[in-house]
C-alpha cells in the first residue's frame, strides 16, 4: 500500500497512515480535558495534528522523535491543515521506507559541492586559502556538510539543505563582489562558506529533525567559532599561521551573520563584509521559506495562512504578464 504524503491531503479525508510524530506535548483544554498536540512529517512537509480526549498513558507512549500509525481525518483550521487523530499506535522504525520521511534537497549534492569549490578557488590570501582548504580536506566534516539541514523548520530544512543554501550564497555573493570593490573578496568567500559550518554537529538528522544537546546548549555560532579555531590551530602546526586580525574578522562574520541579539547574534556586524553577509544570509533564507510556503500551502484561496515568522499572509496567485507590459 503507498504512502499518503502530507502535501496530497485535502480538507476531510480519512487517515489510516503513518508519519514521523515530534515534539507531542500533553495539554489541558479550557474544560480541562486532556489532549495532545504534536506535529507529524514525511519528506513532503509537517502539519499539526491534535489528539482531543487523550490519556497520560496514550501521551507515554509517545516518543519525542519516531513513528506512528495515525487513524483520523484531515481539516482546515484558521485557514491551515490539521489532522484530528482518534487513535494511534508506535511503529518500529525498522518497519518503514525512511526515503518517504525524511525530506531532501531536490538539487544535485555532488553538482553543489563541485560548484562551491569551484567559487572558493580564486582565495589568495595564505591563510584564509590554508583554512578552507583544511575544511574541504576533513572529508566525514564535508559528508556531514553535505548532508545536514539548513534548518529546524524555518528555511532550508531538509537533507541536503545546509548546502543548497551555502551554494545558493555562494552565487549570490559571486555576483554582487563586483559591485562593491572595497569589499575583502578572501574574507567574505571563506566566511560564507563556513558561517554554518556548525550546523553539522549543531543538528541531528538521523530521524526527523531536532537539536544535539551540544547545539541546544551552544548553537552553531559558537560552535562554528571552536571549529574554525581548531582548524586554525591545526594549519598553524602546519606551517601556514592565519593572522590574528584576519581570523577575527572571520569570526566576527559568523558570530554577527544573525543580524543582532534578537536572532541569537552575540554581536551586531560591525564591518562591511560582516553585513553583507548578514544581508545575502537572511535573504536567501527568506526567499526559501517564502517560496515554500507559496509552493506547498494546502488552502485553496489565494492567500496562505497568516505566518507568524514573517508577520504577514503570502499571496499565492502570480500575475501573468504579458509581452512589454
Amino acid at each position: 500500500m503507498s504512502h499518503l504524503f502530507i502535501k496530497d491531503i485535502k480538507p476531510g479525508m480519512q487517515l489510516n497512515e503513518v508519519y514521523m510524530v515530534t515534539q507531542p506535548v500533553l495539554r489541558n483544554t479550557t474544560r480541562g480535558d486532556l489532549y495532545i498536540a504534536m506535529y507529524l512529517s514525511d519528506r513532503t512537509g509537517k502539519v499539526n495534528a491534535r489528539m482531543w480526549q487523550a490519556t497520560q498513558a496514550i501521551y507515554n507512549s509517545l516518543p519525542s522523535e519516531g513513528f506512528v500509525q495515525i487513524r483520523g481525518k484531515s481539516e482546515l483550521y484558521q485557514n491551515a491543515m490539521q489532522l484530528v487523530i482518534n487513535d494511534v499506535v508506535v511503529v518500529d522504525a525498522d518497519k518503514v521506507n525512511l526515503s518517504d520521511y525524511m525530506p531532501r534537497t531536490d538539487k544535485d549534492i555532488a553538482q553543489m559541492f563541485g560548484e562551491l569549490k569551484a567559487m572558493l578557488e580564486p582565495i589568495s590570501h595564505a591563510g584564509l586559502k590554508a583554512l578552507v582548504a583544511e575544511f574541504l580536506a576533513d572529508t566525514e566534516l564535508m559528508r556531514q556538510f553535505c548532508t545536514a539541514p539548513g534548518g529546524m523548520q524555518i528555511h532550508h530544512a531538509y537533507l541536503g539543505g545546509l548546502l543548497e543554501h551555502t551554494h545558493s550564497m555562494m552565487k549570490v555573493t559571486t555576483s554582487i563582489l563586483p559591485h562593491y570593490p572595497n569589499i575583502q573578496t578572501d574574507l567574505i568567500l571563506a566566511a560564507v562558506f563556513l558561517h554554518d559550518i556548525a550546523k553539522t554537529t549543531e543538528l541531528s538528522y538521523k530521524m526527523g529533525f531536532s537539536y544535539t544537546d551540544t547545539g541546544q546548549l551552544l548553537g552553531h555560532l559558537v560552535l562554528g567559532v571552536e571549529m574554525i579555531n581548531d582548524k586554525a590551530a591545526e594549519i598553524a602546526q602546519k606551517g601556514t599561521p592565519i593572522d590574528q586580525d584576519v581570523l577575527d574578522n572571520l569570526l566576527h562574520i559568523v558570530v554577527s551573520h544573525h543580524g543582532s541579539g534578537e536572532f541569537g547574534s552575540p554581536k551586531t556586524p560591525a564591518t562591511a563584509e560582516a553585513f553583507m553577509i548578514s544581508y545575502i544570509d537572511n535573504l536567501d533564507a527568506k526567499m526559501n521559506q517564502v517560496t515554500n510556503l507559496i509552493d506547498n500551502d494546502p488552502g485553496n484561496t489565494n492567500w496562505t495562512a497568516y505566518q507568524r515568522t514573517l508577520e504577514t499572509r503570502l499571496y499565492k496567485k502570480h500575475p501573468v504578464l504579458g509581452d512589454g507590459e
